[in-house]
């Protein structure tokens, strides 16, 4: 049995009824170019043949006795994929708005713990538009999936579909699946003695986390008194904004596609800043027009959460949460989106998520997963964010996609939508993702929170040309007078910071 870790766990804790914790995708497919279209029984064969390079599809959730720790994941004996999969044949209205309408109430629906944390639903006759003739015809079909976040994040997920699907238009022969022999799950027994073990180990390890917690907290001290600023971003700084509410179940699903090439134009005008600070950007100017239009506040700078994988530095498993995160100053309060690139590169350079940050799997360990869940449902459940700023305004995730095609029994892959769950309190959720020469910008948010939420689709294009027109009139060097205030931070520093300033006022307490 192979035990979730905390981050994993906490995925699992903070999932309510309307707030369900799976991240997952919409894969559209272009079937013009098949022999004979792909049907749903061919596909689950298909499916079945390639089962054995994703282990956790075959894996389900064994809670630890009394819940003294957290859960284990093993072999589901009773696995029957049938219980995985749904079939939708779409009628007259078969364009890509009905399925993104078609996801969006799939997406509201949490995953069933008794059975592994999976689903996919093949949809069938899609408009498909021939390249050649511009006739439409229903040969096009589409996957719906959801994966659990306890399992996999935004990164693993491109890489577990990316073992699902083939890198050629000539389909590879459905071969019978490979045998497989579920290992019986441990006894009641065997996980008390395993709790045993790993609360003996604990405090080792406790011990270990809190020198590399106190040698940072000490650094963060020596660092302030040097250069006499004020830390750049302390927790609950982040403005008041249209996203930042109280959440219900509701979900919609939308997405805009651009060329990257435009982008990678942007990123060279502007000089010395990555194609994700180009994204970056992208995403900031979209927002500050979105709440410009709703008589939203600009005056202070959104504050974004952006997640950092560190899975090429931690190989220790396959699957699971990976990734560290640090808080982003998306420099809203800027009006030339070209100067804000620039901004928010020197934001996230300084804040050094690399080098600095702990990842957030080893920062969790110091908090048990059930308290972290326990504090978020709190800071929902209270309107902690309409009383008080909230810790950051938006998530935002970039994930590199293939850039070369692939193929699903011959059927092209055309086009993905990538999909993210929502917390309380945190209404919008944007995921950009590269595939074949473009990038996706996919937002997932709750209507009754961010209402009208069609127009972020359209302020895409929009933001995207004046950041190109303010690109070509910027001077071609990094301005030398940059304010020394507003870059980035880690969760990391922050968290240090807030026990730093207890631990200091607990001592004055006892002094008085």
């Amino acid at each position: 049995m192979r035990q979730l870790s905390e981050l994993d766990a906490s995925f699992l804790y903070l999932e309510s009824d309307t707030a369900p914790m799976h991240i997952g995708g919409i894969y559209i497919f272009d079937g013009q170019s098949c022999d004979q279209p792909l049907t749903f029984s061919r596909f689950v064969s298909y499916l079945r043949s390639r089962l054995h390079l994703v282990p956790f599809f075959r894996e389900k959730l064994k809670q630890v006795p009394l819940r003294l720790g957290a859960p284990y994941w093993v072999d589901d004996a009773n696995f029957s994929i049938e219980r995985h999969l749904a079939y939708v044949k779409m009628g007259a209205r078969n364009d890509q708005d009905s399925l993104l309408a078609l996801a969006s109430r799939i997406m509201q629906e949490p995953l069933k713990r008794d059975r592994p944390l999976w689903h996919i639903t093949f949809v069938d006759g899609l408009a498909a538009t021939d390249a050649e003739t511009g006739n439409e015809s229903a040969s096009g079909f589409a996957l719906i999936v959801r994966l659990h976040h306890a399992a996999i994040d935004a990164f693993s997920g491109e890489e577990i579909m990316g073992k699902l699907l083939e890198y050629s238009a000539t389909p590879e022969p459905i071969r019978p699946p490979q045998p497989w022999y579920p290992k019986a799950a441990p006894s009641e027994r065997r996980a008390l003695l395993q709790v045993g073990s790993n609360l003996a180990r604990k405090p080792f390890r406790i011990a270990s986390l809190a020198a590399h917690a106190a040698e940072a907290a000490t650094r963060g001290v020596i660092q302030r008194q040097l250069s006499k600023l004020p830390l750049p971003l302390p927790l609950f700084s982040a403005p008041h904004s249209p996203f930042n509410r109280q959440i219900t179940a509701n979900r919609q699903v939308l997405g805009k596609t651009l060329s990257l090439s435009r982008l990678k134009g942007v990123k060279t005008s502007i000089g010395d800043v990555t194609l994700n600070d180009v994204v970056l950007g992208l995403c900031a100017e979209v927002l500050r027009r979105y709440i410009a239009e709703h008589d939203g506040d600009l005056k202070r700078p959104l504050v974004a959460m952006t997640p950092v994988s560190v899975r090429s530095k931690s190989l220790r498993s396959p699957t699971g949460n990976q990734m560290s995160a640090m808080l982003l100053n998306l420099a809203t309060d800027i009006p030339c989106p070209a100067s804000r690139i620039r901004r928010i590169h020197w934001n996230a350079v300084a804040s050094e998520p690399y080098q600095e940050a702990i990842a957030a799997d080893r920062l969790t360990e110091l908090v048990p997963s059930t308290m972290l869940a326990l504090s978020a449902r709190l800071y929902g459940e209270l309107q902690l964010a309409q009383r008080y700023r909230p810790v950051f305004n938006v998530p935002i995730t970039n994930v590199p996609g293939p850039q070369v095609p692939m193929y699903l029994q011959g059927a092209k892959l055309a086009h993905q939508y990538n999909l993210a769950p929502l917390f309380d309190s945190m209404g919008l959720v944007i995921v950009a993702v590269s595939y074949e020469g473009q990038l996706t910008l996919n937002f997932t948010l709750c209507p009754d929170v961010v209402p009208d939420g069609e127009r972020l689709v359209e302020l895409v294009e929009e933001s995207l040309q004046a950041i190109e027109e303010a690109a070509e009139s910027m001077p071609a060097d990094q301005p030398p007078d940059l304010p020394g205030e507003g870059h980035g931070s880690t969760l990391l520093d922050d968290t240090l910071n807030l026990i730093e300033s207890t631990l200091q006022k607990s001592i004055k307490r006892l002094r008085g």
